[in-house]
């Protein structure tokens, strides 16, 4: 996010009558893991009176690493933060965390209680007060079993691996003449592309295919996105087994199916 953007949006929504009430930093963005200035975002927020939520869906776990905490400077100074352990925190799908600075105030927002929901429940948190849902399943308990059983230096090491194999693979992608990396690899995810001579559209071409011919292999799977308006690749390591020895047969898979 731009923050001269940000706050040229915010002025104009001004001068237009509109009341601006929030902005969303993205921390681990979903096309290529890339990171909000939130310690900027955050001034802004701060002098326009906006609500600061912070997106972490993917990478916020990997703040349990010291080493890579840094990504995520300022996101102390938000209102409200969310990550999603199921995507990088081997935890069955679904599973979301919400952090909220002021509790009462997200209640305040969300709460519409009829007079049959009505108890006299004390000292008990009601979670029907904190969204739409009003009954939802146990999600908790397979985190609780996740962090148990690894602990955080357990995580932290796994974390660690899957981001040393992220950067290894973008490494090898860079010394192979023909292919390119096309973002940076903060996290685990690389994004790149094979890029043969010809038109942009013919590029486009090649990656497509070489995509399917991957992924009918049924050894790995790619996922793909556009960056400024070109296809582009992503390999991601986030599986709890995955090993280098997976990560070197996602490369040669690559290499066999641009070849042929």
């Amino acid at each position: 996010m731009d923050v001269g953007k940000l706050e040229a949006a915010v002025a104009a929504d001004r001068s237009a009558g509109r009341l601006p009430i929030a902005v969303v930093a993205t921390l681990g963005t979903t096309s290529t893991t890339s990171v909000d200035p939130v310690g900027s975002i955050a001034e802004v927020a701060r002098r326009e009176g906006l609500w600061l939520h912070v997106d972490a869906a993917y990478a916020g776990n990997a703040a349990v690493c010291p080493e890579i905490r840094p990504l995520f400077a300022g996101w102390e100074r938000a209102d409200s933060i969310v990550f999603n352990p199921h995507k990088w925190l081997f935890t069955p799908v679904d599973c979301s965390l919400l952090y909220v600075r002021d509790v009462e105030e997200l209640r305040a927002a969300f709460s519409l209680v009829p007079e049959y929901l009505r108890t006299p429940e004390q000292g008990v948190t009601n979670l029907m007060d904190f969204g739409v849902q009003l009954g939802r399943r146990f999600r908790a308990l397979k985190l609780w079993m996740v962090i148990r059983r690894f602990g955080a230096e357990g995580i932290r090491e796994r974390i660690r691996l899957h981001c040393a194999l992220g950067r290894e693979f973008a490494e090898w992608v860079r010394r192979t003449p023909g292919f390119e990396v096309v973002a940076p690899v903060p996290f685990s995810v690389v994004c790149f592309r094979v890029a043969p001579a010809g038109t942009p559209e013919a590029q486009d071409a090649a990656n497509e295919r070489l995509l399917a011919r991957v992924n009918e292999s049924g050894e790995v799977f790619l996922s793909h996105t556009r960056l400024h308006g070109r296809m582009v690749l992503r390999l991601a390591v986030g599986n709890l087994r995955t090993t280098r020895e997976h990560v070197e047969r996602a490369w040669a898979l690559i290499r066999e199916a641009t070849s042929s």
